[in-house]
């Protein structure tokens, strides 16, 4: 069973994440921030990460540039989800690493469609 770590500080959306991702077959650990989520990593990396951009202590580009630091960070598929849409943010994350970007509010088509298209599904 692949896993998915789910990085929100919404609990609502981490809520509906989980739903949706256990119903995709994956196993589901939640952050509410980039620094939980990169303690987290540290211990064990997960298959995917679900990413949101704006976070307090931690926001998801700095967490996705200190985990493809760490032995195997380039690993897992990184999905930014976020509300950020503009082309400069969506080409920071693809920098930085992120192996695709979706728009919040998402549903399950869209999570189902961009983790086939990372090959998770």
């Amino acid at each position: 069973m692949k896993s998915c770590l789910i990085v929100d500080d919404s609990k609502v959306i981490r809520m509906v994440a989980k739903k949706i991702l256990t119903e995709l077959g994956f196993r589901t650990d939640e952050a509410e921030d980039g620094k939980i989520a990169l303690d987290f990593c540290k211990k064990q990396l997960p298959d995917a990460v679900l990413l949101d951009w704006n976070m307090p202590n931690m926001n998801g580009l700095e967490f996705l540039q200190e985990l493809r630091k760490l032995p195997g960070g380039d690993a897992p598929v990184v999905v930014f989800c976020t509300t950020e849409n503009d082309i400069e943010h969506i080409q920071e994350a693809i920098t930085a690493g992120a192996s695709e970007y979706i728009m919040k509010p998402f549903d399950s088509e869209i999570l189902q469609a961009k983790f086939s298209q990372v090959g998770l599904l």
